[in-house]
Order: C-alpha cells, then sequence, then structure tokens
C-alpha cells in the first residue's frame, strides 16, 4: 500500500522534520504511525517528500526523517468540470469523486436551473466545504496535486471560461440536439479541456446557445443519464483514460 499523504504549507528539505497541529495529531492519535512507517509530506501544488517515522510525541507531534524532494509536473492535457449547484451534500459527493477519478480543477456554477443557490455567508461556507472536501479527498486518494476550486461562476463567467481553452465541451442528453459521444471526442495533445456538467433540471436552450457561442459543442456520456453529481466523475474518468493518465 502507498504511504499516506500529509498537507504542509512548504515541503521540508530535511532532515529532519516535525508535522503537528491537525496533520500531527491524525497521524498520531488516529493513524497511529509508528517508527519505520513511510509517509508523504505534500503541499497540494505538485511538491512532496518521502520520510520515514522516527518518532510519535503526545498526541500531535510526528518526528519524520526526509530522505527526499519530488515534484509532479503539470498535466499535458489539464481537465477541469464545471459542475452545476446539486442540491444538499451532493455537491461534496461530487467533489469528493472527481478528486478521486483525478480532475484538475473544478468550477461551481450557478445554472438557471439549479434549485441550490450560492448567496452570501451560506455561499461561503459552501465553496469552503468544496475546498476542504477536495483537499481531504486529494491526501485520501494519495495525490501530491490537489484540484482547484474556484469561486462560484455565473453562465457569463462560464462561457467567458470556455472561449479561452483549447476544448470545450457541455454534457448534454437531450436527444433532439444533435451532440458527439464524450468516448470518441478528439482531444488535444496538451492544454486545456473544460466540461460542462448542468443541473439535474438539464442545460437550458439558452445556455446551450451561450456555450455555443463560445465554442462548447455538446456531447453525450451514453444512453442513461446520469444525476448531474455522477456525471461529471464518469466523465473525467472517459477522458483521463483517453489522455493516458489512467493507462
Amino acid at each position: 500500500m502507498t504511504a499516506p499523504v500529509f498537507v504542509v504549507e512548504e515541503v521540508p528539505a530535511g532532515p529532519e522534520f516535525v508535522l503537528d497541529g491537525p496533520e500531527g495529531r491524525h497521524a498520531v492519535s488516529v493513524k497511529r504511525l509508528n517508527p519505520g512507517e513511510a509517509v508523504v509530506l505534500a503541499d497540494g501544488r505538485g511538491r512532496w517528500a518521502e520520510a520515514v517515522v522516527k518518532a510519535a510525541e503526545g498526541k500531535d507531534r510526528l518526528v519524520v526523517s526526509v530522505s527526499g524532494v519530488f515534484e509532479e509536473a503539470e498535466p499535458a492535457v489539464r481537465i477541469t468540470v464545471v459542475q452545476a449547484l446539486p442540491k444538499g451534500d451532493r455537491g461534496e459527493v461530487a467533489v469528493e469523486t472527481m478528486t478521486e477519478t483525478g480532475v484538475d480543477a473544478i468550477v461551481p456554477w450557478q445554472a438557471s436551473r439549479c434549485i441550490t443557490q450560492w448567496r452570501g455567508d451560506r455561499g461561503a461556507k459552501s465553496l469552503a466545504k468544496w475546498r476542504a472536501t477536495a483537499r481531504e479527498a486529494g491526501k485520501q486518494s494519495r495525490r501530491v496535486r490537489f484540484p482547484e476550486v474556484a469561486e462560484a461562476m455565473s453562465t457569463k463567467q462560464v462561457a467567458e471560461l470556455l472561449a479561452g481553452v483549447d476544448l470545450a465541451m457541455v454534457l448534454h442528453e437531450d436527444r433532439d440536439t444533435p451532440s458527439g459521444a464524450l468516448a470518441t471526442v478528439e482531444l488535444p495533445e496538451a492544454g486545456s479541456v473544460v466540461l460542462v456538467v448542468g443541473p439535474e433540471g438539464g442545460v437550458s436552450p439558452e445556455e446551450l446557445a451561450v456555450f455555443a457561442g463560445a465554442g462548447a459543442r455538446p456531447y453525450r456520456l451514453g444512453r442513461s443519464v446520469l444525476r448531474t453529481s455522477t456525471a461529471g466523475t464518469a466523465a473525467t474518468a472517459v477522458l483521463l483514460a483517453r489522455t493516458g493518465r489512467w493507462g
């Protein structure tokens, strides 16, 4: 099994480092790590260190010996999912599973048919939850580069985002709307790919038109219709397999 990941602000160069605070408490009191066990210290931005536990002190201090520092390069094809806001805690489910799958960035989208509304304090708290979920899911899945979770965007802002990328797509299940199969779309060898996932009620015709004006074409996953909280994960898996990152 791969070594557990713990998040640090700055990756230590060594030779010794003390992991304390919430991460140290998790390592000592929850994971109960012992001398000789391997750990990874990552900043979530692609830089990470291999280390070995030397000692556990108290309830929240883990002393480790750093053996090497590394950096994971940015992926050649960067995948962003624009996720319409689901109901309840389905948003955190979407963020968690997309992170585990390997998405590079997530953009919350306030679509016209979203029941959930992010406004004021509620919006700030919801965004904080999404970001915390991405961080924890990144650790759990042993990633060293966590997905960025952007501020929530309006349809106009999403269109501006789509206009500036190498490949822009919208997941769409309406049989009356001509669409290609996501599994066969031609991906760039390098650059940015953005996929829009609509709400449970679907992407409205007006939104489709706005996105089409920004260069985004509609695509389908398959014959079945997925919930908005699972569609992004399934689509990310399809795209990652096509880029070779799942090879």
